[in-house]
């Protein structure tokens, strides 16, 4: 059995699915492949029975359980990773999330890579957001670092700078449900904040071996002039600052994402 299992989240009928369906099947490390969706439709299961690939359905309740539910279908599989169905995976990729994982004495509760931007079909390696989570990453570059709470933390004290659709889970260290499924804009932050309080490593490949789209559809670029998104963060950064400090930070952090438009 496989080590690495890919749960491809599919949302309604993305144009992107097959690309992402294709790069999660081109991996050098054998990884297995399933598909989870809230909203089977024809589309999905075509593709489906194109590529030989089971689908798990369930019904939608929020965005988070939806991703509980995407880490459930990984059965007994160490480790699963959460695919976005717009999103494209280097062949590399579970290969070196693998290797990670053995190395960290599998001590780990998640493994993520370093990621690009696709935007209007171009690859994006390098923008002013992208710098500035690089930086923020900069001591999960030390493995000797992974499993210190203040490392964990500090990667997201000013800013979400972990890729969801980056990272994957080490089930035998994680419980569900992980993502809050009260939220719609920070589940993924949430999760990494709940996730460093607790024993463990965050392990972090220090490579560009994903890609991100940026498109109008996306969930990223429809929040981010929501109220929603503004109050989230805010509740976030409590967690970490005063709530003087945490008013500047959500005002400067959505500045910052308005990045992720096209």
């Amino acid at each position: 059995m496989s080590e690495h299992k890919f749960v491809v989240l599919a949302y309604k009928e993305s144009e992107f699915l097959e690309d992402c369906i294709k790069s999660v099947l081109n991996q050098k490390y054998p990884s297995e492949v399933a598909i989870a969706t809230t909203t089977p439709n024809k589309h999905i299961k075509d593709l489906a029975k194109k590529y030989k690939l089971q689908v798990f359905e369930t019904k939608h309740t929020t965005i988070g359980g939806d991703f509980d539910f995407a880490i459930s279908c990984g059965g007994k599989t160490p480790l699963v990773t959460v695919a976005h169905q717009d999103d494209v995976y280097d062949s590399e990729y579970s290969a070196r999330i693998v290797e990670a994982y053995k190395k960290a004495g599998r001590k780990a509760q998640i493994i993520f890579s370093d990621y690009y931007e696709i935007r209007n079909g171009k690859k994006v390696t390098t923008n002013t957001n992208l710098k500035i989570k690089r930086i923020l990453l900069f001591p999960l570059r030390f493995r000797g670092l992974s499993g210190y709470k203040w490392a964990k933390r500090f990667v997201l004290k000013f800013g979400n700078a972990i890729c969801c659709p980056a990272v994957t889970f080490n089930t035998g260290r994680i419980k569900l449900p992980v993502f809050e499924y009260d939220m719609t804009c920070d589940v993924d932050w949430h999760a990494w904040e709940v996730l460093s309080k607790k024993a463990g490593k965050f392990v972090f490949v220090n490579e560009k071996l994903m890609g991100h789209r940026i498109h109008e559809e996306s969930e990223t670029s429809n929040t981010i002039n929501d109220d929603r998104r503004s109050a989230e963060d805010y509740e976030i950064y409590q967690r970490f600052w005063p709530k003087w400090l945490a008013r500047k930070f959500t005002k400067a952090y959505k500045n910052s994402e308005k990045s992720n438009k096209v």
